[in-house]
């Protein structure tokens, strides 16, 4: 059955000498892999569609077992993307991360919007730092995962300084401190982008302006809340650790 779906290229494999295995993430059905016969070669008409991060409209046909896509009208390639080694970086994180951290055939319209505003911010030039943090925190509840945000992790508190406790899963007021040796201190500025990255609807962004000392909290924060709970190692996630070394040198 042939059935038009809207959907971003999350992955591609080769398979054989002309074919692609391709992965979608699709408004409609969630993520989808589909065999895309001949599209590595030069002339096909499907070679400019199946590029990594292209957004447009896909025409499968879909059954038992793996779908075939048929054909494809792009809406937008994502160029400044695609032509920039730490544009590049940053949206392959993002995409990886959607990618293992879903199952096939979930619908998620809410993720599918996210990453499309995700990956469409970062090619317009938004800061790479706060739209990768964005979209970890937003992520977690497709994870199953709920960071406690609104109070003590301990004491249920909601007035006080926090701190974050990874072994609790979130904040940790300054009264329990000792309950968790281990804690990260973080600073109050920390602590209110955390919250408003993980609740703020991302199509109300505005341009944030963020301390270098504070992203390097939001990070620590994140990366130790993510090996902690996530289960999800991503070589993407090294190779932009080490963009990121590289660009904090130029």
């Amino acid at each position: 059955m042939l059935q038009k779906c809207e959907a971003i290229v999350i992955r591609t494999t080769d398979y054989g000498e002309t074919n692609k295995i391709v992965t979608l993430y699709t408004r409609e059905w969630g993520k989808v892999g589909v065999m895309a016969r001949g599209a590595k070669k030069p002339n096909s008409r499907l070679a400019a569609i199946t590029q990594y991060f292209t957004y447009g409209y896909f025409l499968l046909q879909r059954g038992k077992g793996l779908g075939s896509l048929q054909q494809g009208e792009i809406i937008s390639s994502f160029r400044s993307i695609r032509e920039d080694i730490f544009l590049t970086a940053y949206a392959s994180y993002v995409v990886d991360l959607t990618d293992k951290g879903t199952e096939e055939n979930k619908p998620n319209p809410y993720l599918f919007e996210l990453l499309y505003q995700t990956l469409n911010y970062m090619n317009d030039g938004y800061d790479l730092d706060i739209l990768t943090n964005i979209f970890e925190m937003k992520m977690l509840n497709t994870l199953g995962l709920y960071p406690s945000l609104n109070e003590c992790s301990f004491c249920g508190s909601t007035e006080g300084n926090f701190s974050f406790s990874i072994r609790e899963g979130g904040f940790i007021c300054h009264r329990c401190l000792t309950k968790d040796p281990y804690h990260l201190k973080i600073s109050p500025a920390t602590g209110k982008l955390l919250r408003l990255f993980y609740y703020f609807d991302l199509t109300r962004l505005g341009s944030i302006s963020v301390k270098k000392e504070t992203k390097q909290e939001l990070k620590k924060v994140i990366t130790a809340y993510y090996d902690e709970y996530s289960g999800l190692k991503l070589k993407s996630k090294k190779f932009l650790d080490q963009i990121e070394q590289l660009r904090n040198k130029l």
